[in-house]
């Protein structure tokens, strides 16, 4: 077998169990389906308030607010639950919801505030299904695949943001933003069919915590007892509020700063989506993720937003784009790979949801911040608070992973009550701090 033929296997190792499979075609076309609903609702939202960077804000701000107020209870409901069934109810939901705002927009003139809050409903949605989905792909393959599948369902995502934008803008320019939510409605049915034909037999379902107490603080506890947990995610707090704000930046950059189009940003965000997709692959390949990754992916995203906010023309902004997009789902793939391996399979859950809320849920904090920024000064502004953002978090970072913030404690089930039923949140967390007995 040829080297490339090798590194094709193993790349692409986790695709060889059928669940997964499923899962991957299923996600895959259901995720770009949701990029034309997410490029579609900015351009919308520009076009009706004639590009109000503050409006957008506030666009992005109704979409993920559910993630900052939801996210950790989502999350324990994730860990009591059947993921598979779970997961079919919030996609179903999903799908209503695409359609919902396929009527609105059918409309011509919908009202801005039923845009926000249709968006909200979306936003609700999403709240559900991140953790719930992304502790899913664990049951799916064997414990040596887990770190393959996490990368590989990364560049899923980012290999929508390939395709999605730019069929996004296809469409605005030819049919109208209404069909852009509506095929996005139909595109459900296909991650609907994917999990109702998984063979449940070849499941790996991690123990379900029960019910008990206390269990959204014994989550943030257990997050803050464990450093490889903590540093990234408290990165992610930082990098999240003021650099992923994509949806606000990007439209105002190209349209306030360039002068372009709806076409000229698809084709930057679609820019940014391959550097991301290339980046997604080149994570799939690595063995294991320290925390120093994370750190090394958040300085090259600064530097690259940095870039950005210099470049003398929209041309020059497109291999920026692929920059931007290569270090940015480093980061965010290194600091998943980390959450999703390390974290106790009970509490895996609470865990991805708080990572997602810390990602999307601070969102509705940095959307309306640096859409005023962009509003009152430039687009270029927004990159460099973003630059600055990812700076400071790398280089807190960098100095944490060399001193824990607090001990290394040994990982032992929390929240999960014993066979006697007296086994409480409180209890566990005194066993943790106090250690294995001798």
């Amino acid at each position: 077998m040829s080297r490339f033929a090798t590194e094709a296997n193993d790349t692409f190792r986790s695709l060889r169990h059928r669940n997964f499979r499923l899962f991957f075609a299923g996600q895959f076309i259901s995720q770009t389906g949701n990029w034309l609903t997410l490029i579609g609702q900015s351009l919308l939202v520009l076009h009706l308030t004639n590009n109000n960077g503050f409006r957008v804000g506030l666009l992005t701000a109704f979409q993920f607010l559910p993630m900052l107020v939801l996210g950790m209870w989502t999350g324990v409901v994730a860990d009591r639950s059947d993921k598979r069934r779970l997961l079919m109810i919030v996609q179903t939901c999903a799908m209503l919801q695409s359609f919902l705002l396929a009527t609105l927009a059918f409309m011509g003139n919908p009202p801005l505030l039923a845009l926000y809050g249709v968006a909200m409903i979306g936003g609700v949605c999403t709240a559900f299904d991140n953790p719930t989905r992304r502790s899913f792909v664990v049951e799916m393959v064997p414990v040596q695949d887990v770190q393959n599948a996490v990368s590989l369902n990364s560049a899923l995502m980012t290999g929508a943001r390939v395709f999605g934008p730019t069929i996004a803008g296809l469409l605005i320019t030819t049919v109208g933003y209404g069909w852009c939510f509506a095929i996005d409605g139909i595109s459900y049915l296909a991650v609907l069919y994917g999990l109702a034909r998984m063979n449940k037999a070849e499941l790996r379902p991690g123990p379900v915590a029960a019910r008990a107490k206390g269990q959204l603080l014994t989550g943030l506890r257990y997050v803050r007892s464990m450093p490889e947990l903590f540093v990234p995610l408290a990165m992610m707090s930082v990098i999240g509020t003021f650099a992923f704000n994509f949806s606000v930046v990007l439209p105002l950059f190209v349209k306030k700063t360039f002068h372009g189009t709806d076409t000229t940003f698809t084709l930057l965000y679609s820019a940014v989506s391959v550097g991301s997709f290339i980046g997604a692959l080149a994570a799939a390949r690595k063995k294991s993720i320290e925390v120093r990754h994370v750190v090394v992916a958040a300085a090259f995203f600064g530097v690259a937003m940095a870039v950005m906010a210099a470049v003398p023309t929209l041309w020059a902004s497109y291999p920026v784009a692929l920059f931007i997009g290569f270090a940015s789902i480093m980061f965010m793939t290194s600091s998943t790979a980390i959450v999703q391996t390390r974290a106790a399979p009970e509490m895996r859950g609470r865990v991805l949801a708080l990572q997602a809320m810390l990602l999307l849920g601070s969102t509705p904090i940095g959307g309306p911040i640096l859409g005023l920024v962009c509003q009152m000064f430039t687009a270029r502004a927004g990159f460099l608070v973003g630059a600055v953002a990812c700076a400071a978090a790398a280089a807190w970072g960098a100095v944490a992973a060399r001193r824990p913030l607090v001990p290394r404690v040994p990982q032992v089930p929390l929240g999960v009550v014993s066979a006697d039923g007296r086994r409480s949140n409180r209890q566990a967390l005194r066993e943790i701090r106090r250690g294995p007995s001798a």
